[in-house]
């Protein structure tokens, strides 16, 4: 099934460089990006940079700690450890291409290889929040049966639907933008080949496209939106109940952090993706992607480590670990005889 749907992809990509139309350089898009402003093209190189080296240290940082100490073996961050591992790749999709070349231009192909690999991991990130969510309302409300079931063959489960979803929702939008004729202008007014800007390039009628996109979008962004609303109006309700003031400052503060990454992501890709095309403004939508797409996965591993005692715990007895057996490294290196005499 899986390698049907990549060579049906690569007909329509293929297919589609023999567009007629009176246009400049169909077959490569140039990609403005902050071109609108050049002296301010070194500000931005370094904020990118910055942000990226960031986000990249700051996701690899949880990723570790996660992995290493055994306390952090759970479903909470399970999920977060995924989440840090598409952080990641998300970012690096439409960071690399602004960081690592000078050449602004990038082809037909490459565009739309772009687009679908930055809604795969964008899809997979709606439907993974969503399933966090899940787990805190199970933690909160039935904190007696969360082991049993948020057991780890049903979170393998929520993870693998989750990468499903994102790869069904990238193959149906990047099929249907990419079937469209390009003619005309060629340069993409963005930092990356996003829905918006590609969109406004194609030559026709797109008004069943921009439809079909809208559909797409409202389904794979509303239902885990949806999904995450109905599941902490529950927590709510049940923190409410709490006797203990204490208790409810516990619930409370376990739930923030997820809160705030959600508001923060779902927040800027529902003003994007879930209006008309002919309110487009690109301004506007680069400073949303910018959200999106640097901002959020940056500050990631700040809430979720900053506003977590368990996650900082774990970064003191990992270094701590960690010290402790590079002093014995070194004890055993220099004082060899000494180490073999000690009684044991």
């Amino acid at each position: 099934m899986g390698n049907s749907n990549i060579a049906k992809f690569v007909f329509i990509l293929n297919s589609n460089k023999k567009m007629p139309g009176n246009h400049t350089d169909a077959f490569r898009f140039i990609l403005l990006g902050f071109s609108d402003h050049p002296q301010l093209h070194l500000l931005f190189f370094s904020m990118f940079l910055a942000t990226y080296m960031m986000t990249l240290t700051g996701n690899l940082l949880i990723l570790t700690i996660t992995m290493a100490d055994a306390a952090l073996h759970t479903p909470m961050y399970f999920f977060l450890k995924v989440l840090s591992i598409l952080e990641i790749c998300y970012t690096s999709v439409t960071m690399l291409a602004n960081l690592l070349s000078e050449d602004k231009t990038i082809s037909f192909t490459g565009c739309a290889v772009q687009m679908y690999f930055f809604l795969f991991l964008g899809g997979t990130e709606c439907f993974l929040l969503g399933a966090m969510a899940y787990d805190r309302y199970v933690a909160i409300c039935y904190p007696l049966r969360y082991t049993h079931i948020m057991n780890h063959t049903r979170c393998s489960e929520m993870a693998a639907v989750s990468w499903i979803s994102g790869l069904l929702t990238s193959l149906g939008h990047t099929s249907v933008i990419f079937t469209l004729p390009f003619c005309g202008s060629n340069e993409i007014n963005h930092f990356f080949c996003d829905i918006p800007p590609v969109l406004k390039l194609a030559c026709g009628v797109t008004y069943l496209n921009e439809i079909a996109v809208f559909m797409v979008a409202l389904l794979f962004i509303t239902f885990p939106f949806v999904l995450i609303l109905v599941s902490y109006l529950l927590i709510l309700l049940t923190i409410l109940k709490m006797p203990s003031a204490q208790s409810r400052h516990k619930a409370f503060s376990t739930c923030s952090s997820h809160l705030l990454v959600v508001t923060l992501f779902f927040g800027t890709g529902i003003v994007t993706y879930l209006r008309p095309n002919s309110a487009y403004a690109p301004v506007t939508n680069k400073l949303l992607s910018l959200f999106y797409t640097v901002i959020t996965p940056m500050f990631n591993p700040l809430i979720y480590s900053l506003r977590n005692k368990e996650v900082k715990g774990a970064l003191r007895r990992t270094m701590a670990r960690n010290c402790f057996l590079k002093g014995n490294k070194w004890l055993n290196q220099t004082h060899p005889q000494e180490r073999r005499s000690q009684p044991r």
